[in-house]
């Protein structure tokens, strides 16, 4: 029987393949080729990248928007709801118009296996392609060569930052790791890298395909004084814009995807866009009383990054902190070890879920005091924000995108 909702359909897709991730693009390419995908009017923008990959595909969608431009935009994995994963325009899409997109794909695959992220991509792909929109921004699951995504040639390819994280995917040094986010790339095409000291073989994998490689620090930069900073590449410069709530280094890259792409962003249209743009679990401030942050911080570079950014409170701040347990938890834990007054550790749900006994005992090897195991983020989140008005001080709750999951199904239940 063909499923009559979405809930139904997600059911059903889950059960088609017996992993959940396969890495390949030969069975949902042969999907593809049937169902006669056309492209937007105008580019592909396809992001992969070990951190960062979610705020530049907000912040680039968010841009091409306000200039009148219609957008496609997919990203993964979703917090609350799958509709968020397939956006026209910023707002996501409706069940109807996704249970089409996946009787569609039924239709068309056969008896070939597809994973969960194969029919989720290939129904983001038939929508944007039903949509006739102007641009697609694409979010890279997994690695990037191998990955879904890749399926479609991008014409613009963004590699925004290059770190240890799924090794037993995508290999266990940085220059492995940065061969197979380059793979995006194509022949000809923008290549664009935000990466931080990059490694060399993102270079010579791009010089490989024959991209167009344009590198921070090497063809653009930028500088922070006081609460601006400013850009210069292409020579162009863009001044006196305000700090942006999402990681500069990403504000950076997207200027760079506009520019060299050729559309010589607006000064004023940027000002607007980094005094604005937020996304969903990225230090994302959620309430005042007491001051709450969620951030999906799950590996070593986010938590540096979130570990900068509470080192600004004026005190220290209470953690509500989960994690799975194939992540590198030791190496997170260190980076933010002394940057909480208290933690309040919660087990996750599921085989991949790290118990917050174990997440303890890592921080006791570092001498952290006032730690208290919970079984469930909900009861750590309550404690600590109890906590957080009698001490006020900030709560920043964080290890994972199950963890702000939880969390905002949580409040969600509070408030219904």
């Amino acid at each position: 029987m063909t499923p009559t909702s979405l809930d139904n359909w997600l059911s059903y897709i889950e059960s088609q393949h017996p992993s959940e991730i396969e890495l390949g693009l030969a069975r949902g390419n042969s999907v593809l080729e049937k169902l006669a995908i056309s492209r937007p009017k105008n580019e592909i923008i396809t992001v992969a990248g070990t951190n960062g990959k979610g705020s530049t595909c907000a912040m680039l969608t968010q841009y091409l928007s306000s200039q009148g431009h219609s957008v496609g935009t997919y990203t993964s994995p979703h917090f609350l709801a799958f509709n968020e994963r397939i956006a026209l325009n910023n707002e996501p899409c409706n069940d109807e118009l996704i249970c089409q997109a996946f009787e569609a794909i039924e239709l068309a695959r056969g008896s070939t296996p597809l994973t969960y992220f194969e029919f989720s991509t290939l129904a983001a792909l038939w929508i944007f392609s039903q949509s006739d929109l102007d641009y697609w921004v694409l979010e890279v699951g997994l690695g990037g060569r191998l990955d879904s995504v890749n399926m479609v040639d991008a014409d613009v390819a963004v590699v925004t930052s290059i770190a240890l994280d799924h090794t037993d995917w995508l290999g266990d040094s940085i220059e492995v790791i940065a061969r197979e986010k380059t793979g995006i790339a194509r022949r000809d095409k923008l290549l664009v890298s935000g990466v931080v000291n990059p490694p060399s073989s993102l270079a010579e994998t791009a010089i490989m395909i024959g991209a167009d490689l344009r590198q921070k620090g090497e063809h653009f930069s930028y500088q922070v004084t006081g609460q601006e900073w400013s850009w210069t590449g292409n020579e162009c410069s863009y001044h006196h814009l305000p700090l942006p709530n999402l990681p500069i280094e990403n504000a950076a890259t997207v200027i760079a995807v506009l520019s060299y792409m050729g559309l010589e962003p607006d000064e004023s249209a940027l000002q607007d866009l980094f005094a604005s743009a937020q996304l969903t679990g990225r230090f994302q401030k959620v309430s005042d009383a007491p001051l709450i942050y969620i951030d999906v911080a799950h590996n070593p570079e986010a938590a540096s990054e979130l570990a900068k950014r509470v080192s600004a409170f004026e005190s220290k701040p209470i953690a509500v902190c989960g994690m799975l347990k194939d992540k590198d938890i030791n190496s997170v834990m260190v980076s933010l070890a002394d940057k909480f007054s208290a933690w309040h550790l919660a087990d996750l749900g599921g085989p991949r879920g790290a118990r917050a006994q174990d997440l303890m005992a890592i921080l006791e090897q570092h001498n952290v005091k006032h730690i208290t195991p919970h079984n469930t983020i909900a009861d750590a989140f309550d404690t600590a924000s109890g906590k957080a008005l009698e001490e006020n001080r900030p709560v920043v709750v964080f290890g994972s995108f199950v963890t702000v999951t939880d969390y905002l199904a949580h409040t969600k239940q509070k408030e219904a």
